[in-house]
């Protein structure tokens, strides 16, 4: 059996075919197939607060090909999310409605205190230490979602509007860095210890690019030095000498400065990345879903 996962970034596009494996009453999944788009939605959504004919058109096209990618792998369950970028395009709806009736995927936008808490149920904590204190840190293209985890239990969590094609293009404001500040010294101050659990796309590649080693946490200073030798290189640069694709190599940067503003404001040391995202806590909700039908 396979389920399948679709989330409409503001940076890109992915669709998640995985293969559902059932083990001595245990359910988990295998990735089959994940396909990346970058369609930079949020070019226009923050900037304009509409998705333009040309990107709404590449979109639907994009969502076309993934029913029919569905259909061939014979996609069992399915749940497709957008996040920022469509929050903010006035004509979101009207674009749902339209992948609804010509690429028949039933289609939602999503907050970001949902985005977080599906992110939070890709299982990354389930090899970590449930008696510690962790900060989860989703930095997308348009929001950063943050959730305080201690002793297992949800402290507290928020979304805020800064993200990498926000800030790149200049729409990122100083009262929501500092509402985020506030939010993390407010939240953290009464833990010694605190540990990052970093997602998303750019943390991913920022850790293979760290070359750390059996899924050692990335400390503060290593992601620092990462950050000063990328910014030693030009865009064009970082594309041709470094090897980053185009639409990698310059949204790592805001993406670094994000995470090392968390990390500097709640006092975390180390970070952990589990490399999962928002489609794979997806699949992790339709398994749940359907145990629930089942049971």
């Amino acid at each position: 059996m396979r389920y399948a996962a679709i989330d409409i970034g503001s940076n890109a596009v992915r669709l998640l075919i995985a293969d559902i494996i059932e083990n001595n009453g245990s359910v988990s999944f295998k990735k089959n197939t994940l396909i990346r788009v970058p369609l930079r939605l949020g070019d226009d959504a923050f900037l304009d607060h509409h998705l333009s004919d040309k990107k709404s058109s590449d979109l639907l096209k994009t969502m076309q090909a993934f029913r029919n990618l569905m259909d061939v792998y014979k996609v069992a369950d399915y749940m497709a999310f957008a996040t920022s970028a469509m929050r903010e395009a006035k004509n979101g709806e009207k674009i749902v409605k339209l992948i609804k009736e010509e690429a028949k995927i039933e289609l939602e936008i999503i907050e970001g205190q949902k985005e977080a808490r599906i992110i939070y149920s890709s299982h990354a904590e389930q090899n970590i230490d449930k008696s510690k204190n962790y900060l989860y840190i989703d930095v997308g293209g348009g929001s950063t979602e943050l959730s305080l985890f201690s002793a297992g239990e949800l402290w507290a969590s928020r979304s805020f509007n800064i993200g990498t094609i926000r800030m790149l293009d200049n729409q990122d404001t100083e009262e929501t860095w500092e509402d985020m500040r506030i939010f993390l010294r407010e939240n953290t101050r009464q833990f010694k210890t605190i540990l990052g659990i970093g997602t998303g796309g750019n943390i991913n590649k920022l850790y293979k690019l760290s070359e750390e080693k059996d899924k050692a946490p990335l400390s503060f200073g290593k992601l620092k030095s990462l950050y000063n030798y990328l910014n030693s290189f030009s865009l064009k640069d970082r594309i041709n000498i470094l090897g980053l694709n185009q639409d990698r190599a310059d949204v790592i940067i805001p993406a670094c400065e994000i995470y090392l503003n968390v990390m500097k404001n709640a006092n975390i040391k180390n970070m952990y990345v589990p490399t999962v995202g928002l489609v794979d806590g997806i699949i992790q909700t339709l398994i749940e879903k359907n145990l629930t039908k089942t049971s």
